[in-house]
């Protein structure tokens, strides 16, 4: 199972999850329950992270991301509500 870590506001969470989850539908259902979320569909971008370790077994960003975040992709940003996790991932969260 993918292990998890969020770094936000301080604190470090660490967390394993289902492979294919999606951590703001995890989120959604209190079992990943630090993340901050809005919409859940890439639309609010409440669920923007910065990927600090795993981004390279992530899918490259989708449409709704590359429209949404724009230059904040080079900087490793992504939306939460977009990733389907089947890899360890740390990210930050602010």
């Amino acid at each position: 199972m993918p292990n998890i870590i969020l770094h936000q506001n301080g604190q470090v969470y660490e967390q394993e999850v289902v492979s294919g989850s999606n951590l703001v539908v995890l989120a959604g259902i209190k079992k990943f329950p630090h993340l901050k979320y809005g919409c859940g569909m890439g639309k609010c971008t409440k669920c923007t992270v910065k990927v600090l370790a795993g981004g390279e077994r992530l899918p490259e960003p989708n449409w709704k991301e590359t429209k949404m975040l724009g230059e904040k992709l080079e900087q490793g940003c992504r939306l939460a509500c977009q990733l389907y996790i089947t890899d360890h991932l740390e990210i930050r969260q602010e």
